[in-house]
This record gives C-alpha cells, structure tokens and sequence, in this order.
C-alpha cells in the first residue's frame, strides 16, 4: 500500500482494522458456524471489537461493501436480526433489497430459481427461513451470491458469533471456560457447541429426556474441538451448571412449536433459570438468552434483569459481528 493512502485511511479508520478486511474468509457463504476455521471465527470476533469501538468513538470511513446490495429473505418475523443486519448493510455502504417473502419463498418458482434471478442483481442474500436443507440448496444454487444464515430450524450461527464475542468482553481469554445451555437442544444450542469449540470452551447442556442436543450435533462440534474442549449432554441441570462461567437458556418452545407450548412448559419446568439455579454457577457467573426471553417460563426476572445478565449485550453485538461478518465474506 502507498505511504498517502495508509494515512488516508488512518484519518477515518483503524489501520488494523482495514487490513483485517483485505483477508477475506474462504468460505462463499456462512450457512454453518463450521464454514469457517477457528482463525475465521477469531478474526471475526476481532474485526467486531474493533468495529464496536470505533462506532462508539464515532468514527467511521470504512465501507466495504460500497456500491453492493444485499437482500433480507425473512420467513420467519424478526427484531434483532432484521434490524443489526439492515443498519449493518448500510453502515458498510451498502444497499438493503427486501422482497416480499411470499415473493421469494411463496412456492411461485423454486428457491432455486429465486436465488439464481437474485444472484444476476445482487451481491449477497441474508436468508431467515425454516429447514437448513432450503438454505443450502438456495446457496449451491447461486455461486455468485453470497449467502448468509439467520436462522434456520437447525441452526443459528450469526447468534452464536455474537455470543462468543460477549463472552469474550466479560471473560477476557476464552479457552478452558465453560459454557452451560440449560434447555432444549434446539437451533441456538447447535451453534453454541460449534462455536465453543472451535474457540476451547467447554460445552454443557442440560434438557429434559427426549430433547436433547442431536447426536449429529455433538459429534460435529467434537470433531472440530480445540484446545482440549469438552461436549457433555445430560439431564442433570444442577450437574451442569456447577462451576460454569455462563448459563444460557432459550424459549421451551421455539416458532413453529407454538401447540407444544403447554406441554413443553409442564417438562421444561425443572429447567428454569432461577436464582437458586445460577447460584450452583461458578463464582460470578454470567446469565445469558438469545431473546427473545419469556420471562416467568425459561427465566426469572430475578435472573433477567440482574448484575449477571449480559442479554442486551449479546442482542448489541449482533451488529458489530454481522458488521465483521459482511465485510470479511463480502467486502470489496
């Protein structure tokens, strides 16, 4: 790089942090927390942090996806994510495309045929739908089209980045901590074991007979395990959370699950987040959900809104790690 354009950038932006963006992930989507390496997720999460701070600062400059467009295909109704990644696009530079969703994934043309007309006009995809299966056939279907999972029925990497990054702040060094998921093996606990352990976090999860995390679940996240990080499955809450550094609880009865929701309250009962249940936690432990929360159900207010809580956080950095995300997959 030439000495005058350094410090062009220097005056608007980190250095570091526009340099981070000139090594881009190798992965054409983020489907999977596994499409990327430990050192991706690493520098995501650093990219993040440095993005973070400079929004703070109010500095800005860098906008890597400058004259770019990016559409949100939304099955499923959003707050956090359609909002983090919307004003993430613009911050970057670039343009926010929303077809209808009874446009994109109405059954009017395959999802095949949508995304290889949207890969023609755009640059990227942020697609929150039902069945991993309908993402992945989207993805392979535009090769041009970088697409982004926001949530499907199996799995929800871009919460799971910014889990790790909220860790990260409130933990210091990641690896040997120990992360406890109290509930149902469901979408966000995939991703979480993921992510914990390509990053050496050890993964505890604790749910009633019957729910819990897949089998296929576990042996991927132990397969990528680093740094001597452990995967265990249990039904013993108590168990679970003993000496853990965070506990995690999501919604007994995610959507779609809605005529479950009765039953699912009677067996998930047992497995509330309460003060009595993060008192079994390590010393200082920290209480998180990916929202949104039902309070009286899955957690107390007592625990919600406490010293220990760092949920708004996680819902915060949803936008500084999609920020790092987009710029890394996509950036110019």
């Amino acid at each position: 790089m030439r000495p005058q354009a350094r410090k062009k950038r220097t005056e608007s932006f980190p250095v570091a942090a526009a340099e981070r963006t000139r090594v881009p992930v190798r992965a054409k989507d983020f489907l999977s927390v596994l499409d990327l390496t430990h050192e991706e997720v690493e520098r995501v999460l650093d990219l993040a942090s440095e993005m973070k701070d400079d929004r703070a600062a109010g500095r800005t400059g860098l906008r890597p996806l400058e004259g770019r467009h990016v559409a949100l295909l939304f099955e499923k109704p959003s707050l956090r994510t359609r909002t983090t990644f919307t004003v993430a696009i613009r911050e970057l530079g670039g343009e926010v495309i929303e077809p209808p969703a009874d446009v994109a994934f109405g059954g009017r043309e395959s999802v095949e045929d949508v995304a290889r007309n949207l890969e023609r006009w755009l640059d990227g995809a942020v697609v929150r739908t039902f069945a991993q299966d309908r993402l992945d056939q989207f993805a392979k279907a535009a090769p041009r089209l970088h697409v982004i999972n926001a949530l499907t029925d199996q799995e929800h990497p871009c919460q799971a980045l910014a889990d790790m990054l909220t860790l990260r702040e409130h933990l210091g060094n990641l690896a040997g901590r120990t992360l406890t998921f109290v509930g149902d093996g469901n979408n966000v606990a995939v991703s979480l074991a993921q992510a914990c352990a390509l990053l050496g976090v050890n993964f505890r999860i604790a749910s009633p007979e019957g729910y819990e995390l897949p089998a296929s679940a576990v042996n991927a996240a132990r397969a990528v395990a680093r740094l001597g990080a452990t995967i265990e499955v249990t039904h013993d809450v108590r168990a679970a959370v003993e000496g853990a550094d965070a506990v995690y609880t999501d919604a007994w009865a995610s959507m779609g699950q809605e005529e479950e929701a009765d039953t699912r309250a009677r067996i998930f009962a047992p497995y509330q987040v309460n003060a009595a249940l993060m008192a079994a936690a390590g010393p200082g432990a920290l209480f998180m959900h990916c929202l949104p929360a039902h309070r009286g159900l899955e957690v107390t207010d007592g625990v919600m809104d406490s010293s220990a809580s760092v949920v708004f956080d996680q819902a915060e950095n949803r936008l500084h790690t999609q920020k790092a995300l987009l710029a890394l997959l996509m950036g110019k």
